[in-house]
């Protein structure tokens, strides 16, 4: 095992080195010159040629890719050309409200999503069956902006139970810290929940009529132990899987959520960074999140090993 996470680990850095290279080329081919955003409209044209010697940027961009490679590799992102922060600085301090929404946003969907696509399961044909599944294909197919603003306009504006936007550090008091993040988990969660149910209605289904549990039952087992015990553990690995998917993806989820709710997390980070054409923002946030998703892969092929003993590496 420890050796297929070590083989798993060194294989990201190739895969890491692609995204590099992809990532800087096509920031670098993209129209807006950094030096005209850093001096402004008004600068003139040896302020500008002064601002590209100092940063690089009239070096050939092979030259210009190996001298920030080499920064990367010391840890070194370069310095923010919108806020003239370190971007490491910048990232740092924005990764706590995103993190928060993330974590939060899982547990709620495995919290509800696995037993509510089990009920569905365990009560197949009926009416609660047709329940989940109508509220699965609903939920899936709503955008994360749209079901935002219909939370925000019924629980917030109308009801007042919660605040419309804005984000209170943990540090803060676990109350307002939470209450702060309830609209933005649920809007979040709301199509991940409606996707695992789903998964977990099918993948039950398909082990229910596996020959192993009709030997379950020949042999006088309690269906509720035939359920529990056998199929919904049988149909853990697809659940997993979904999951880790879920998980990973929840990247782009983040950025739309961010921007509704007004958090100064990652996601709204991405947008700021777009729009001012930082660069070295830009880099180092897809290199940041390329990571995360090769790390949530590698979680999710281990814990196949513990759903399934079968399976080994």
């Amino acid at each position: 095992m420890l050796r297929y996470v070590l083989q798993r680990i060194v294989a990201t850095i190739p895969v890491m080195g692609v995204v590099a290279v992809l990532v800087f080329v096509l920031l670098r081919l993209s129209t807006g010159d950094p030096a005209v955003i850093m001096a402004g409209d008004a600068a003139s044209e040896a302020q500008l040629e002064a601002i590209r010697r100092h940063m690089g940027l009239d070096q050939p961009i092979v030259v210009q890719f190996f001298i920030w490679l080499g920064q990367v590799a010391t840890g070194d992102f370069g310095t923010s050309l919108h806020y003239g922060m370190p971007v490491t600085q910048i990232i740092g301090g924005r990764v706590g409200p995103s993190l928060s929404l993330a974590l939060l946003t899982i547990a709620l969907s495995i919290a509800v999503a696995v037993p509510l696509g089990a009920l569905a399961a365990w009560a197949h044909g009926s009416i609660l069956d047709r329940l989940v599944m109508s509220f699965s294909v609903l939920g899936f197919s709503t955008p994360i902006f749209v079901t935002g603003y219909v939370f925000v306009f019924l629980l917030a504006v109308k009801a007042g139970w919660f605040p419309i936007q804005g984000y209170r550090p943990l540090a803060n008091g676990v109350g307002p810290w939470l209450t702060a993040l309830v609209l933005p988990t649920v809007s979040l969660s709301t199509i991940y929940i409606a996707l695992i149910a789903r998964i977990t209605r099918s993948s039950i289904l398909e082990v229910m009529g596996e020959d192993f549990i009709r030997t379950a039952r020949s042999k006088g087992v309690a269906e509720v132990q035939v359920f529990m015990r056998h199929a919904l553990r049988n149909a853990a690995v697809p659940i997993t899987t979904i999951i880790g998917i879920g998980a990973a993806f929840m990247i782009s989820g983040v950025v739309v959520t961010e921007s509704v709710f007004n958090i100064p997390g990652l996601g709204r980070l991405v947008v700021e960074a777009v729009l001012a054409r930082d660069y070295p923002l830009i880099q180092a946030l897809i290199l940041l999140f390329s990571f995360v998703y090769i790390l949530i892969n590698l979680i999710v092929d281990l814990l196949y090993t513990v759903f399934d003993p079968r399976i080994r590496y």
